[in-house]
């Protein structure tokens, strides 16, 4: 199965889904949907309930159910129960709420959405920048994040290319790309910034996301260059991209007396941007 993961929001509510390349269809997680269904404190008990009830009335949406790996709250890929759209439409009669029916629309319109940007590549980008305005960026943050994540894309292609698996390989060798340029793995990193579950990206500063970008694009070309076929090779290239931001962070420091990797997160980064415009 050839997918991409994300972070969808309903209501502010973060739900993890993955999308499947070949299937065309998004796999979404059940306990992020009933826990934006319901406010439910421990989806997780509440979903065994569910899942329980069901099997023993026979129904076949929980039977038919797979399990994927998603990044979990505490930055690890865990295995987690997920739903396509349709079988979601199924499962969500079975929980009392008075959001199902704002949800239901909701999920036809991300169904909808993706196909739309499979044909035309730059709705895509289009909604993201929305997306971003929406919560508050400033313009040339947003043009970094776009591009950042440009950069990424391209990284992960290469990482493809050279037979990395997707999930932990991916976060392994990000983890000594982030932890070689800025000193931090990125679980240190996102404390560092006082986040938990948040985009690290989405709180990185201008700067931050400049010397990220270098370090991640250095990685590829590298990559490139030296043709790694094992895990063990990728990681070697992965700490020499990182290398290359690093020593640019470095120079910096010393010319500027002032730490690269800052503790600013997106609220304070949003704050200090709309002072700026006034």
């Amino acid at each position: 199965m050839k997918t991409e993961t994300n972070i969808k929001l309903f209501e502010n509510k973060k739900v993890r889904s993955v999308w499947d390349v070949e299937q065309e269809k998004w796999y979404i997680s059940i306990v992020d949907v009933i826990e934006a269904l319901t406010g439910s404190v421990n989806p997780q008990v509440y979903w065994r309930v569910l899942k329980k009830r069901l099997a023993d009335e026979g129904n076949e949406t929980v039977t038919n159910c797979n399990a994927l790996k998603m990044l979990a709250s505490d930055g690890k890929m865990r295995l987690t129960d997920v739903a396509d759209v349709e079988q979601l439409f199924r499962l969500i009669q079975s929980i009392p709420s008075p959001k199902a029916e704002p949800f239901k629309l909701w999920l036809s319109q991300i169904a909808r959405e993706r196909l739309e940007e499979i044909d035309d590549p730059e709705l895509g980008i289009e909604r993201l920048m929305e997306y971003y305005v929406r919560k508050g960026y400033s313009e040339n943050w947003i043009n970094q994040r776009l591009k950042s994540i440009e950069v990424r894309k391209e990284l992960t292609d290469e990482w493809e290319r050279c037979g990395v698996k997707k999930g932990q390989e991916y976060a392994s060798l990000t983890d000594i790309i982030t932890k070689t340029w800025s000193g931090m793995t990125s679980k240190q990193y996102k404390q560092h910034k006082g986040l938990k579950t948040e985009s690290l990206r989405d709180n990185m500063t201008n700067l931050e996301l400049v010397l990220n970008m270098l370090a991640e694009a250095s990685t590829t070309e590298i990559s490139k260059e030296k043709q790694p076929d094992t895990f063990i090779e990728n990681a070697k290239v992965a700490k020499q991209g990182g290398s290359v931001a690093a020593a640019a962070r470095k120079k910096l420091e010393q010319q500027t007396g002032k730490k690269v990797v800052s503790e600013l997160n997106a609220k304070n980064l949003k704050s200090i941007q709309g002072e700026n415009r006034e």
